[in-house]
């Protein structure tokens, strides 16, 4: 039975590299994947889920407002579909998440989404808050902050190097803009 899943973390935790190896596997048991990422986080290239380990693999993309839906009874009318593996579904909307669902369950193929869980100022992303509330399956996908502990924070680092506490929820960028923490660490670092 086809299920809707959410890997979720904070920055640099490998979620990205987990798709590509569970992608990679079914490819390697005879399945077929669709991969789909965001448009505009183009970082590796327009099209491209890659990982900070070096790997990476060509994948579809969705935008703003489109119909996730008929996306994917799009793909299907092509031919066979096993899995659909969508990266960076913090930047889905709350539609877009409901449309994943309805093809779950209406089109009977399992969609795996990755992404972050909270922003830099510790707020839900909204294609989170969806996938919290409507996935079939969550997966925390853990990686630690510098004292050793779980980090389910992130901050954004400023020019200066300090915690930003405002800004745009969404602004691309990896290791050189975002650090992943602790609450405690993160707490100290935004000055609560």
């Amino acid at each position: 039975m086809a299920k809707l899943y959410f890997h979720y973390s904070t920055m640099n935790a490998g979620k990205s590299t987990l798709l590509l190896q569970a992608s990679h596997n079914y490819r390697e048991g005879g399945m077929v994947t669709y991969l789909i990422t965001a448009r505009f986080d183009n970082r590796a290239g327009e099209g491209r889920i890659a990982s900070r380990i070096g790997i990476g693999e060509e994948a579809d993309t969705f935008e703003p407002g489109e119909d996730l839906f008929a996306k994917i009874a799009a793909r299907l009318a092509q031919g066979r579909v096993d899995c659909i593996f969508l990266d960076e579904a913090q930047f889905l909307s709350k539609e877009q998440v409901w449309q994943l669902a309805r093809a779950v369950d209406d089109l009977g193929v399992p969609v795996m989404c990755y992404g972050l869980r909270v922003d830099f100022q510790g707020n839900l992303f909204p294609g989170s808050a969806a996938l919290l509330a409507w996935a079939d399956e969550m997966r925390e996908v853990r990686t630690i902050c510098h004292c050793g502990k779980k980090a389910t924070m992130v901050i954004r680092r400023g020019p200066d190097g300090r915690a930003l506490k405002e800004g745009d929820q969404v602004q691309i960028g990896g290791n050189e803009t975002y650090v992943s923490l602790c609450r405690r660490h993160w707490r100290e670092a935004v000055g609560d």
